[in-house]
Order: structure tokens, then sequence, then C-alpha cells
């Protein structure tokens, strides 16, 4: 099936935005034994940040200056810079190549990525506030779709812990989770 990356990016940006409304306590354990709320929510504005000026053309060490940290209201700069890499990702050809830090790729392949990364997030957000409906359907088969031929390199990468065990008939959303190092259930 051909899924639409930049329905499915706003699609993510918004399942992450809802739960982070539902934010009471920033110190709140997440499934990231390392992050709690708050660093989880700065984790995800921080990529955001790059992607204007990497879909712009510039490298990483040229972007760099614009990076700026990440103020205290997060919801703020979570509205912020969700809208600044929407408009951009809207605006940018998709045929393009984008500088990374590990080299240039072709654009649509970090679309996936930011994408994906940004609806495991939502995910880890979801549990973390008690808010753990499921994700969107389409996002959950299209992420499952891009990161099920990737169970090696996930593994490999360091990112993520190692796929969890669950039962062949858990659903598609547990299924994705599960890949990613984090126990569904």
């Amino acid at each position: 099936m051909a899924f639409d990356w930049l329905e499915l990016v706003l699609t993510a940006h918004r399942e992450f935005g809802s739960r982070l409304t539902l934010v009471e306590d920033w110190n709140a354990p997440t499934p990231d034994s390392d992050w709690h709320v708050e660093h989880l929510v700065r984790h995800v504005i921080e990529e955001q940040q790059w992607v204007p000026p990497l879909l712009a053309g510039l490298t990483v060490g040229e972007a760099t200056p614009d990076i700026v940290p990440v103020g205290d209201d997060l919801w703020t700069e979570w509205q912020k810079y969700s809208e600044a890499a929407i408009a951009a990702w809207k605006s940018t050809d998709l045929s393009a190549r984008v500088h990374l830090s590990y080299g240039t790729v072709d654009m649509e392949p970090y679309l996936r990525q930011q994408t994906s990364d940004v609806t495991i997030h939502s995910w880890d957000l979801g549990r973390a506030v008690g808010a753990e409906e499921p994700l969107d359907p389409t996002l959950v088969e299209a992420v499952w779709s891009d990161l099920d031929g990737q169970r090696d390199m996930l593994a490999e990468s360091g990112f993520f812990a190692e796929p969890v065990d669950i039962p062949d008939e858990s659903t598609l959303q547990d299924k994705l989770i599960a890949l990613t190092g984090r126990d569904p259930r």
C-alpha cells in the first residue's frame, strides 16, 4: 500500500500534540527508562527544530548556530516548532536530498524517519500521562511497514532496545511498539 507520508507526518504531530495537552507531571517516567516526560518532550521539539534548516538545504554544521535551546513553556515551543516543521515539509520537493549527520540522503526516508520518531514518542507520551488510546491506524500501518524491514538496523543502532517478544495475535500497534524495544502490555 502506498502511503501519503506528508499527511502522515501531520497525523503524527496531531497525535503527539493531543497527548502533550494532558501532561500534568513533567517528571513522570516514560517507557524509555532514560527519560522522564520533560526529556521526551524536549527531544521531540528539538528534532523539529532541525527540520526547516535541513530541508532548506543546510548541513548540520551550517544549521547548528540557528538551533536555540528549547524554552520552558513546552506547549508553546511544541506548537512553534511543529508548525515550522510542517510548513517546511509542505514546501519542500520530496525528490530533493537532505544533509543529515550521517550523510546526504533522499528526502522521503528522512520524512519517514521523522514521522516514525514522532509516532513512537506519541505512544511513549500517552503511556506516561495515562492516555493510552490507540494511535491512528493508518499511521501505525505506515510506520510498521517502514520499520519492520529495518528490524536488524533498529536493534544495532543503539537508539532502540532489543525488540520485545509479544504474542503473534497482538495488534499491529503493539507489534510496532514491541519492535522498538518497548513493552506494550
